[in-house]
């Protein structure tokens, strides 16, 4: 039987979807090397994360890693919910999202830890986009105060993370065509919330690392 689980809040970091989250054993931490060493970058340079003095206190960013499809069913790994605090990840801080319903504000997943309150947002890229492959979802001041500047797309700004709404502007934005040339963007009503993307995991983390680049050589500097 499956673990119900529905929580209904505006605060950061809180699941906002309807779970059903099954226990179960880890996934095996070889097939995440890339996802846990890319994860390990963005903590490192406070990307990923927990700060008392950001959004109360509670733990933000997360990671995910598209997975070998059973049946029509798109399936990623995703860090676990609340374990930004952590420097480095095991196999035991990752769910497995098994089934996405953005229409039904719902997502199914299995392992030891319940999935990133993110997960409905990592979803529809996935199952949009087949060339997709990672989805490293960042808070990062200096890109996302200056996304007009640097001409990045933007979700709505009414639209908050982790919702049906947010899960609807992914896709319009990839179907804009806005992504095709640089697999970023920048969530409107999110406070510092920016998603890479890619084929790769060096492709997504690139994505955002180029991204900063930019908007910190812009800063004025005295």
């Amino acid at each position: 039987m499956g673990k119900r689980n529905r929580r209904v809040s505006a605060q950061e970091g809180v699941t906002k979807f309807d779970l059903v989250h099954r226990p179960s054993a880890p996934f095996p931490r070889r097939q995440l090397r890339d996802l846990i060493a890319w994860r390990m970058i963005l903590w490192r340079l406070g990307l990923i994360g927990q700060d008392p003095a950001r959004y109360g206190g509670v733990g933000f960013g997360n990671v995910s890693q598209r997975l070998p499809a059973r049946g029509r069913a798109t399936r990623f790994a995703v860090s676990g919910t609340q374990t930004g605090a952590l420097p480095v990840l095991a196999a035991r801080h990752f769910a497995v999202v098994t089934a996405c319903y953005p229409e039904r504000n719902r997502v199914e997943a299995e392992g030891p830890i319940a999935p990133s309150s993110e997960s409905l947002t990592h979803g529809m890229l996935y199952a949009l986009d087949a060339s997709i492959r990672f989805v490293f979802h960042v808070h990062a001041p200096d890109i996302w105060r200056q996304a007009r500047a640097l001409k990045l797309p933007r979700t709505a700004p009414h639209v908050a993370y982790g919702t049906p709404a947010m899960a609807a502007e992914m896709r319009r934005l990839l179907r804009s065509g806005q992504l095709r040339r640089n697999p970023i963007l920048v969530m409107g009503g999110h406070e510092d919330g920016v998603i890479g993307f890619g084929r790769s995991a060096d492709e997504a983390g690139a994505a955002l690392l180029g991204a900063l680049a930019t908007a910190l050589a812009r800063l004025r500097v005295p």
